[in-house]
């Protein structure tokens, strides 16, 4: 059905309240392959069974960490069919450090509705707080659902990062694990674009993709490890356009330049010179 955005723009959805453990942080982790140096003190922090540290990226995982179903596109106004839905972007502001286990609720809206002509982009702003309600981290997402534009809108802004114009002050290279989706998976998001080869066909793609909340993590994780000591409290926010598709067993390579409080970094897929991720922004706490 056409975008309603008379019914779609603002909408808030219900408040979910939910927790998770240490357990579900160490699988988090896992998922976005720490523990490929099992000796390494620093990145075994990452899966403590008690009290691991905590990447700001599980903010985007822990309100739906359990889920068993395939997502639905399914809000006020606005009904989409998953297989027509890639991610657009992703921001996380974390007003804390994340603990390593928690209750929680997140209130989500829809903060904008975008009118791309043959393609709408929708944009949640979700704040979550402890059950005292003290804030915990905001989240900001986009999605880009092709052949859902023509319904009215405006087409919305267009901005990119502004990079320094000198070489990168680091690189970095993460590989992927060829299962990485399917551990993912295990972190909530069951949509079968990453792990079904049939569903990926229909969805226009050669093989089941990874994650781009994969990529993300696994992104912030190597700017984390790289450059900030492997301390994930020194992270006050983290955002990120998805610029193209991973598909699991590739090679990221990470550009990372550094400026005052934040660091500004690209990813791309290696084997395919492919870009990845792009007006990547870590803020530093």
């Amino acid at each position: 059905m056409p975008i309603d955005l008379s019914t779609a723009l603002g909408a808030e959805l219900p408040t979910t309240e939910f927790a998770w453990t240490a357990s579900d942080v160490q699988t988090y982790h896992l998922a976005l392959g720490a523990g490929e140096h099992p000796l390494d003190e620093a990145e075994l922090r990452y899966l403590d069974d008690r009290s691991p540290v905590v990447l700001p990226g599980f903010a985007t995982v822990a309100p739906s960490f359990h889920a068993t179903e395939p997502p639905a596109v399914s809000f006020p106004g606005i009904e989409i069919d998953l297989a027509k839905v890639v991610h657009g972007s992703q921001a996380v502001t974390v007003h804390r450090p994340i603990p390593a286990e928690g209750k929680a609720r997140t209130t989500t809206r829809i903060a904008e509705v975008w009118d791309k002509g043959k393609a709408a982009v929708i944009v949640q702003e979700g704040v979550t707080t402890d059950l005292d309600g003290e804030p915990l981290w905001t989240t900001r997402s986009s999605i880009f659902a092709r052949g859902e534009g023509g319904f009215g809108g405006e087409r919305g802004p267009s901005e990119s990062v502004a990079y320094p114009d000198r070489p990168a002050d680091e690189t970095l290279r993460v590989r992927t694990l060829p299962q990485q989706a399917l551990l993912y998976r295990m972190c909530g998001d069951r949509n079968p674009l990453h792990s079904s080869p049939e569903f990926a066909v229909a969805a226009g793609f050669p093989a089941p993709i990874l994650h781009g909340l994969c990529t993300y993590g696994i992104v912030q994780r190597a700017i984390v490890d790289g450059l900030l000591s492997a301390d994930p409290t020194a992270v006050g926010g983290f955002s990120a356009r998805f610029a193209g598709v991973v598909f699991p067993g590739e090679t990221l390579e990470v550009s990372c330049w550094r400026e005052e409080g934040r660091v500004l970094a690209t990813a791309g897929v290696v084997e395919r010179e492919a870009p990845a991720l792009a007006d990547v922004v870590l803020t530093l706490a």
